[in-house]
């Protein structure tokens, strides 16, 4: 089976799809042929062993660009196209190419029909909707949610198609060394620096503590004038550092070296930095806004709703936590991680997937 992914960039400043794409062909190239078809980008990820067809995206050149998807997909062959993400019309018009040759389309929305997103630049959003997003998304042969909670906010706006969820995966194999110490008393914010991430509920709920000696480091790239309004605002809080992007072994040492990982975000369709941070045995707070109610269940975080008020209770409540209690609650990440999140098995659930539409 021959299978091409479209996503508008694989580049390192894209965030969670990007690294999914990275780990999801690790799980499927053995199986498929697999091949990433995206936007030319400054500093695109290294996806090893896998065939990748950058386009230049720029949509002054629309009729052209459509030629080339058109001209790639007739060359290539493909038995399924699986579109991710949605809003950018190069995305569409890649699934416009492959529906005029009568080629199987999947669509991985990747949250972008959560409601705190159709929320955000409403008026652009509307706009798309009516021009091309609407009706794309009702010609799509199956849609792909990573999760309960996504395929919920799907049916809410009226989009009736067949729908499979299978969750984000991690590779356990690159994350073997696991936390081994507690203690630290360093807790980590881990991911792309943007508005959705609720840092500044995080920031304002931590100044609000008596931390008792614990730090808060957050890492990630994104605007740059975001980010450093948000160093600004954060001058007064001595045990918060912003220690820039990291990636690689640098992650997952970092994430090693946090007695707790903290994800404050309005809205994720999955949010792949908790699985990493489960899977190194690191507690994790997160939101209501993602669907990692596990959290509960399996006793290894916070699943809260996202409030000043209620991180600043579960900080407080953290701060108190034995490093005895810790030791559990990684323990219990681990297990889940290796129970669920496994990209192997999700690898065998996609193709799964591909063969039954």
């Amino acid at each position: 089976m021959k299978v091409v992914h479209y996503i508008a960039s694989i580049d390192k400043s894209a965030g969670g799809t990007t690294e999914y794409m990275r780990l999801l062909s690790k799980a499927l190239n053995k199986d498929t042929s697999f091949i990433i078809a995206t936007g030319i980008s400054e500093q695109p990820i290294n996806i090893d062993g896998v065939s990748i067809k950058f386009f230049n995206g720029n949509i002054l050149r629309w009729f052209s660009l459509l030629k080339e998807f058109r001209v790639f997909l007739k060359n290539e062959k493909p038995d399924v196209v699986h579109i991710n993400g949605i809003w950018s019309p190069q995305n569409w018009g890649f699934q416009k190419a492959a529906q005029e040759l009568k080629i199987k389309v999947v669509l991985s929305p990747h949250g972008m029909l959560e409601s705190w997103i159709i929320q955000h630049n409403p008026l652009k959003k509307k706009v798309a909707l009516f021009l091309f997003q609407h009706k794309a998304i009702k010609k799509v042969d199956h849609i792909h949610a990573t999760a309960q909670m996504e395929k919920d906010s799907i049916r809410r706006l009226k989009f009736d198609n067949n729908i499979t969820i299978i969750p984000n995966g991690i590779d356990l194999g690159e994350s073997v060394i696991e936390k081994e110490y507690y203690g630290t008393k360093k807790m980590v914010f881990l991911s792309r620096i943007h508005p959705k991430k609720g840092i500044e509920i995080l920031l304002e709920a931590w100044r609000n503590c008596d931390t008792k000696g614990w730090t808060l480091e957050i890492a990630g790239n994104g605007d740059e004038t975001y980010i450093s309004g948000l160093i600004e605002s954060a001058k007064d809080l001595e045990n918060v550092h912003f220690v820039g992007a990291l990636y690689e072994e640098e992650k997952w040492n970092f994430l090693r070296s946090a007695d707790v990982m903290v994800l404050p975000t309005h809205s994720e369709n999955f949010g792949i930095v908790v699985a990493e941070a489960l899977a190194v045995g690191v507690p994790v707070i997160t939101t209501t806004g993602t669907p990692w109610e596990d959290l509960e269940n399996f006793n290894c975080g916070w699943w809260i709703d996202l409030s000043v008020e209620n991180i600043q209770s579960t900080l407080v409540e953290v701060f108190d936590t034995s490093t005895d209690k810790l030791h559990r609650m990684g323990f219990n990440g681990k297990k889940l991680v290796k129970e669920k999140y496994d990209i192997k098995a999700i690898g065998k659930n996609m193709i799964e997937l591909y063969n039954n539409i």
